[in-house]
């Protein structure tokens, strides 16, 4: 008898206990936390950042609350 546990079969109870506690939006969300994701980092934040100090992004941020 074969009594090894398939990953697929750990996946499907896990998503069944985080359903029955946590409802849908929140287990998405925190399933979320786990996409890999798409692009460069590195290579947008340098864009994104670029010539700014870390001055600048506190005085952006202090004007948006």
């Amino acid at each position: 008898m074969n009594t090894a546990v398939t990953l697929n079969q750990i996946n499907r109870e896990a998503f069944e206990v985080l359903y029955k506690e946590l409802g849908v939006s929140k287990t998405l969300k925190f399933l979320s936390q786990y996409s890999i994701g798409k692009g460069d980092y590195t290579k947008w934040k340098n864009e994104i950042y670029k010539n700014k100090t870390v001055d600048d992004l506190v005085k952006e941020i202090k004007a948006k609350s």
